[in-house]
């Protein structure tokens, strides 16, 4: 019997192809979008995945600034801030801080997906979100991701 033809393979750092996509975040749904994204940059999306390892793709997302939210969340959902000092909690509406700083917004839903530990840290790190159109990441041919 061929024992080979049974065996799990396992992916290691050295095995894993990393991709890079480019998504067009426009008019898409916050939680929606870092749902999907999330999946991608922990590698669920490939047959190879491994669950210990960053087997994960690279995401360019661009137009973070142009994303929306369902109901009253962009009213009513707020973001906290915390100095470090008594008393030092900020608040601020999801409506103010995409005014403030688009990216965040984006960047926190999909944070807030990936594991929290050292390699959900390094998952994070190949997330690139910018508010404009444009992106510097033309030399590594990106493509288009779509839902």
């Amino acid at each position: 019997m061929n024992t080979l033809s049974y065996k799990t393979v396992s992916a290691n750092r050295q095995t894993v192809e990393k991709k890079w996509y480019l998504i067009d975040a426009e008019a898409e749904i916050v939680g929606r979008l870092a749902a999907r994204v999330a999946h991608v940059l922990r590698g669920k999306n490939k047959a190879s995945y491994t669950p210990h390892v960053d087997c994960g793709d690279n995401v360019i997302i661009i137009n973070a600034d142009k994303v929306r939210f369902t109901g009253e969340k962009m009213r009513e959902k707020e973001y906290f801030f915390y100095s470090g000092h008594p008393g030092g909690k900020r608040l601020e509406t999801a409506k103010d801080l995409m005014r403030r700083r688009p990216t965040y917004v984006m960047e926190k839903a999909i944070k807030g997906m990936l594991p929290k530990n050292r390699l959900g840290r390094e998952m994070f790190r190949n997330l690139h979100v910018y508010a404009g159109s444009t992106h510097p990441h033309e030399a590594q041919q990106p493509e288009i991701l779509k839902f």
